[in-house]
């Protein structure tokens, strides 16, 4: 008995050490010891042991501070560039079968169509066999006008709108990650349709961070027809037919002064941004900062095809549909290329940074943009921390008042039920927040309710004559049900949470479940070792405290 004793004791005291080692040392135990010291050499040890803390438990944006953005994903523009690159296909296709046409293009009012027009009657039936098998992700029929129609089956629309979400999220996430704001959350709102929910805690330049997020930096090298135009109208005449060409307005650079100019390109890109494998920052000839991109094996067999058949033709590099520069192409290029321009060395470097985590699917519109001050956070933290505290004295007071010499044994287990919550979050990098210490709160009810049913059965069987080790033993198996019943109904309660919540209900439903967990553990498993150990001591017959 005494052997077996020793064992659950070393056993507490073993994840006893292990979850104060989560709470001060954490996942970068050398990053928290010299935080550590840093803080105990300038303000001693009570700061000591708050860098440990603030170094391990990350707190939420209600709670730090910070940007709390929600963005919808234009998804049309998405679908629209799928129709688009069909309709480059159809062309070059159509031209090596020599199948004729007068034109292909897409109707204004959907981005889902493609028109396929001027195609003589003996050559529809080889049209459409061919564009089945190529473009089998379209539907085709024919409209009033005998030209062909190609639609873009329903279930493709809506897998390409997920995944322009989901890849949305992906490459906010790596911009976001590369700028190392901690913790953010990056996930899809619930409450809207391919929307996107962001908060970045503790961000020192929101407005920087915004940038970064918004911008598409859809990098496109397209065909240039003419310009610098003074004016839309004035690119518009000379431009001829605007089927297959487009008026981009131009930067300041790009025409060597001030103002607005603008350029006729092609519609279509010869390289866009997903073909870009590497971008990095460097210097031009009179040392100003410029990028550099590297493209794909694919897109530099292409786009030496391009510039190799267009040499004396002009060539605009666009970034987010306006003309950055315009050159002609004097020989051909592969596939290395350089963006220069009135570049400082943090847009540059910003530049690259989105270029090498790849082009947004489409762009993006800011719903909603709220900001949490540092100093709201301070007094939610001083807040819910009080009320904690508070709340925990009021128990503890209770438990010893009301059940005497066991409430010692309830007492000693919230405290270690605390160390483990917070040793859990200084591992798993879980965010505490607002909503998630009023699940600590709750967890410390929950704690003492389990307690609470544990010693009532004790007492029941010491008033049926059981003796005090029977009566622990009857006490603790006939309440092991009803605990487990009711912790398992609050963990699927908090799964739900988790599930279905955004970032603060989310924090709740993690620290309440862990919590919980944590219940189950110095509940039944320590508070029956602390009864043994006090039980072992006690002559045959002698009263227990409860």
């Amino acid at each position: 008995m005494k052997k077996n004793l020793e064992i659950k004791t070393g056993v507490i005291v073993a994840i006893l050490l292990v979850f104060l080692w989560g709470i001060f040392l954490g996942r970068d135990p050398q990053e928290s010891v010299k935080k550590m010291k840093e803080a105990a050499a300038q303000k001693g040890l009570g700061a000591a042991v708050l860098a440990g803390l603030q170094q391990n438990i990350h707190l939420g944006l209600d709670l730090k501070g910070g940007t709390h953005l929600i963005l919808q994903v234009m998804v049309d523009e998405a679908v629209n560039s799928e129709t688009e690159r069909a309709v480059e296909r159809l062309k070059e296709d159509l031209n090596s079968k020599n199948i004729p046409f007068t034109e292909i293009s897409k109707p204004t009012d959907r981005v889902d169509q493609v028109l396929v027009k001027g195609v003589p009657p003996e050559q529809t039936t080889a049209l459409r066999d061919f564009a089945s098998e190529s473009l089998a992700e379209y539907d085709i029929s024919s409209n009033a006008d005998n030209a062909l129609v190609l639609t873009m089956k329903p279930s493709i629309v809506r897998d390409i709108k997920t995944r322009a979400v989901q890849q949305s999220m992906e490459t906010i996430r790596s911009r976001i990650d590369t700028l190392g704001v901690s913790e953010p959350t990056i996930q899809e709102h619930g409450l809207g349709e391919n929307q996107i929910l962001v908060q970045l805690p503790g961000v020192d330049d929101p407005s920087r961070v915004k940038d970064i997020i918004q911008s598409t930096a859809m990098l496109q090298i397209k065909q240039a027809f003419g310009g610098p135009f003074a004016t839309e109208q004035e690119a518009a005449q000379n431009a001829g037919s605007l089927v297959d060409k487009i008026i981009l307005k131009g930067s300041s650079a790009t025409k060597g002064g001030g103002g607005d100019a603008y350029y006729v390109v092609s519609r279509s890109s010869v390289v866009a941004g997903r073909d870009v494998r590497r971008a990095e920052v460097g210097r031009d000839e009179a040392g100003r900062p410029d990028v550099g991109f590297d493209l794909t094996g694919e897109a530099g067999r292409r786009f030496s095809q391009f510039t190799s058949s267009n040499i004396g033709n002009l060539l605009a590099v666009v970034l987010d549909n306006k003309v950055r520069e315009v050159a002609t192409i004097q020989s051909e290029i592969r596939d290395r290329g350089r963006i220069s321009g009135n570049f400082t060395d943090q847009s540059a470097s910003d530049l690259a940074l989105i270029l090498n985590s790849g082009a947004l699917p489409a762009s993006i519109r800011y719903l909603e943009d709220r900001t949490v001050g540092a100093s709201l956070g301070l007094d939610s933290i001083k807040a819910g921390v009080t009320a904690a505290l508070v709340g925990m004295a009021l128990v503890l007071i209770f438990m010893l008042i009301y059940y005497h010499g066991a409430g010692i044994n309830a007492d000693l287990g919230l405290f270690l039920n605390l160390i483990i919550l917070l040793g859990f979050m200084g591992f798993s990098g879980a965010v505490l927040t607002l909503p998630g210490i009023a699940g600590v709160i709750l967890t410390i009810g929950m704690g003492v309710d389990s307690n609470v049913l544990i010693f009532e059965r004790i007492r029941e069987e010491l008033r049926a004559g059981k003796m005090p080790a029977q009566a622990v033993d009857q006490g603790f198996a006939r309440a092991w049900v009803t605990i487990i019943d009711t912790h398992i109904t609050t963990i699927v309660s908090a799964l739900i949470l988790f599930l279905f919540g955004t970032g603060p209900v989310r924090g709740f439903a993690v620290t309440l479940a862990f919590g919980l967990g944590a219940n189950l553990f110095t509940a039944v498993f320590v508070s029956r070792v602390i009864f043994d150990a006090i039980l072992s001591k006690k002559q045959r017959g002698e009263a227990l405290s409860i």
